[in-house]
């Protein structure tokens, strides 16, 4: 097999408890955003844009929703005859079944599929993140400072700076002082996005130290880079300055779906050329009724509206109907909206039903947001009102 320069193992077996019924069926990374995308569309399109054209997706929590929508990797240029898309869930060893036990561990169980590309770098990715990034001047910065390990970082608001892995750095050098991951009481807002670019033979060396540590947590934020660098290595930082949002909240996929109704905010549409690539639809054109009225909002293919829906986000083939309001909410595929029915602030799962004259959510923004589960039906005696809840 051709030697390669860098090759990518992009983590996406996840469970993503905190998106509640969202992930009951569905793998976090293959959860639909943005009308007519999956999340994991994002980090394979930043790949194949990026010259990455060696990528195994690393999956374990329900991988049949990934693998039947990944494919062989066509819809992103990654169905390669020389790398490619490959698909690695865990396997049966010689040493019994072992499921991934952390990230490092879920890495660690792939050396043999990475020793096969004999790469000098390896780019290791989350799978459940927003943004468009070019990996190819992160690997520039990375070989310039001749760095061991690169992590792309990025400010986030102090409020939830204890959600990440926060590092202290040099300003002047971007070296990497310290590293904590999820602190109670952070030193900084500077986060990692959870983007590292490793040189091979090192990682390697680390990964199996931790494989024979006992009582290891396996990860790379809790073990292996606060390892690397209390043994001194060169641990530097990458300044991504773009838009980027962990969706692993309810709360924070329905901010970065609102994040699309505005040209300023919305990550698809800054910088067009870089496409964002997904599977192609078979859905017809969407319905607007004479009666219906659309504001501010996101409407993919398939949609048939004859209500009103203001600033929201409708997936493919919803229905809208007459006298039905959508408000500041997120309506996810194939869902059908009764008459008179009132939305706001919510989260709809796919598939759902949900009668006439049902209110779902409310207005008040310090409230939760509402989410209602994939494959419901909704009736008005039983939710009258869901502030807050998981249905």
């Amino acid at each position: 097999m051709t030697k390669k320069q860098c090759i990518a193992m992009l983590l996406a077996g996840g469970r993503g408890t905190r998106l509640k019924e969202l992930t009951t069926y569905t793998a976090k990374p293959a959860v639909p955003f943005g009308g007519k995308y999956r999340i994991i569309d994002f980090t394979l399109s930043n790949c194949s844009n990026s010259g990455i054209d060696t990528v195994g997706v690393l999956t374990q929590y329900q991988p049949h929703t990934l693998h039947n929508y990944i494919g062989d990797g066509k819809y992103w240029d990654l169905d390669r005859k020389n790398g490619g898309i490959t698909i690695l869930p865990p396997y049966q060893s010689e040493k019994g079944d072992r499921w991934y036990e952390g990230t490092a561990h879920a890495i660690y169980q792939n050396l043999h599929y990475i020793e096969s590309h004999k790469p000098e770098y390896v780019l290791v990715l989350s799978g459940d993140h927003i943004y468009k990034m070019d990996y190819s001047k992160m690997l520039e910065q990375h070989e310039e400072t001749n760095a061991d390990v690169t992590i792309s970082v990025i400010n986030v608001p102090w409020r939830e700076a204890n959600r990440f892995g926060i590092m202290n750095i040099d300003a002047d050098s971007m070296r990497i002082l310290d590293f904590e991951e999820k602190p109670k009481q952070p030193k900084s807002n500077l986060a990692s996005m959870g983007i590292y670019i490793f040189k091979w033979k090192l990682l390697k060396r680390y990964l199996e130290k931790e494989e024979k540590r006992p009582f290891s947590s396996k990860d790379f934020g809790k073990d292996i880079i606060p390892a690397m660098i209390e043994d001194n290595h060169q641990v530097y930082a990458y300044r991504f300055k773009g838009y980027w949002k962990d969706v692993g909240t309810v709360q924070s996929l329905w901010e970065a779906n609102m994040d699309l109704l505005s040209y300023e905010t919305n990550p698809i549409l800054q910088n067009e050329e870089w496409g964002i690539y997904t599977r192609e639809s078979s859905k017809q054109p969407f319905y607007l009724d004479g009666k219906a009225a659309i504001n501010q909002s996101l409407v993919s293919e398939g949609c048939k509206v004859f209500g009103k829906v203001e600033n929201s986000v409708l997936y493919h083939g919803v229905t809208v109907s007459k006298g039905a309001v959508i408000k500041d909410s997120v309506i996810l595929p194939n869902t059908f909206i009764g008459e008179n029915v009132v939305i706001n602030r919510a989260i709809v799962g796919s598939d759902t039903f949900i009668y006439s004259n049902v209110k779902v959510g409310d207005t008040n923004p310090f409230n939760e947001i509402t989410l209602i589960g994939n494959h419901q039906i909704i009736k008005k005696n039983k939710t009258e009102q869901m502030k807050g809840n998981v249905v």
